[in-house]
């Protein structure tokens, strides 16, 4: 049984804390404790900037305490190993992970989800699973996020939360691996399952939009067609796989009646990826009214509420969501590294922008002003 070694000790490093809601991420030196048992410490190479983080930056997640280290998209090398840990040996290249996997709760067994319960359990209290948290700045305990924290040049997370890659994986841009792209790719492969000769639109061309796309042309769907307000993103999506692109800006009607105008009727498959009720509702009645699937794939905040006339629903439109894409991410993680090694996928096509880590304000203003695509931050 592996152990941890009496010469782990505390380390110092640089981390991005934020302390109060919707601050500026400060440029902290934080001491990050010797990982427990079953547990591992992470020395970060690469994070991306996500969505998902300036929801927990801004307080739209009720949850999240502060102050806390956030971030949820990284990869990394496995630096120290607590007790009872047998898969990981210091040098592992891994991913944290978002969406653990114990592998033994009733979700973990149950084929009908990929949800591990310690994801609904503990995704944001802010703490281990002993309840207590391996951060500290300034005397004062940080908490984490979403069991992963990787805005943090060393991170301590569960055995559970991290998965081992291929030693031969190339580190840039891999992080993408860790949320963005595998929910997006995975929403048209895995949740809504795409059938050759479809029809799709997705609402929303970031980065987890565009890995839509191309999980859409994936699947082999015959018409694909992209939906944004910002067309400066229209060019990499049409690149990726849309076959047209549409800006709701540019028409006096619904895009929901355009789309159904322009598709006969509505279409095969819609996704969501921006996060913003209303679009949800605009996504739900651009679908087809008797066949049509929306998946909601964007995050809103804690608070947010849709309503909807449950008739839209009567004549066999269905809605569902994704977590993660409908990947287990243990086992599927490592799996598309490989696929993206074998030049399936190309990664690198979404991040527009590589930042050093003490530039993370400027890749936030980035992603919030919708000039960048993914910004990835080099440690």
């Amino acid at each position: 049984m592996a152990s941890t070694s009496p010469c782990i000790v505390v380390i110092k490093c640089r981390a991005a804390v934020s302390w109060a809601v919707n601050e500026l991420l400060v440029i902290e030196e934080v001491e990050v404790a010797p990982p427990k048992a079953y547990e591992i410490r992470i020395k970060m190479v690469e994070t991306g900037i996500c969505r998902t983080d300036d929801h927990g930056k801004v307080g739209n997640f009720k949850d999240v305490k502060y102050p806390v280290i956030l971030g949820h998209e990284g990869v990394g090398i496995v630096e120290s190993i607590g007790d009872g840990v047998k898969e990981f040996k210091p040098g592992d290249k891994v991913i944290p992970l978002c969406s653990p996997q114990c592998g033994q709760c009733i979700c973990c067994k149950d084929p009908r989800t990929n949800i591990c319960s310690a994801a609904s359990t503990d995704n944001r209290r802010g703490m281990m699973a002993d309840g207590t948290s391996r951060y500290t700045c300034k005397g004062k305990q940080v908490y984490n996020f979403a069991h992963t924290s990787t805005f943090s040049e060393y991170i301590v997370v569960e055995e559970i939360a991290a998965a081992r890659i291929d030693d031969n994986a190339p580190l840039d841009n891999v992080c993408l691996i860790g949320c963005g792209f595998s929910t997006g790719y995975g929403a048209a492969l895995k949740t809504a399952k795409v059938h050759p000769g479809s029809t799709c639109a997705v609402f929303g061309l970031g980065g987890v939009g565009l890995a839509t796309v191309m999980g859409c042309k994936a699947s082999g769907a015959s018409r694909i067609i992209g939906v944004d307000i910002n067309k400066d993103k229209f060019d990499l999506a049409k690149e990726l796989g849309a076959t047209e692109c549409i800006n709701p800006k540019d028409y006096d009607t619904p895009i929901e009646q355009v789309l159904q105008e322009q598709t006969g009727g509505g279409l095969d498959y819609v996704f969501e990826c921006v996060g913003n009720t209303n679009t949800m509702v605009s996504a739900i009645k651009s679908s087809h009214f008797a066949f049509g699937t929306t998946v909601i794939v964007g995050v809103a905040g804690s608070d947010e509420t849709i309503t909807l006339d449950p008739m839209i629903f009567l004549t066999g439109r269905k809605l569902t969501s994704t977590f993660f894409g409908g990947w287990w991410a243990k086992d599927d993680v490592p799996k598309l590294v490989t696929d993206y090694m074998e030049k399936k996928f190309d990664l690198d096509k979404l991040v527009t922008h590589r930042l050093p880590f003490e530039k993370i304000n400027e890749g936030f203003d980035l992603l919030t002003s919708g000039k960048s695509i993914r910004t990835v931050l080099l440690f």
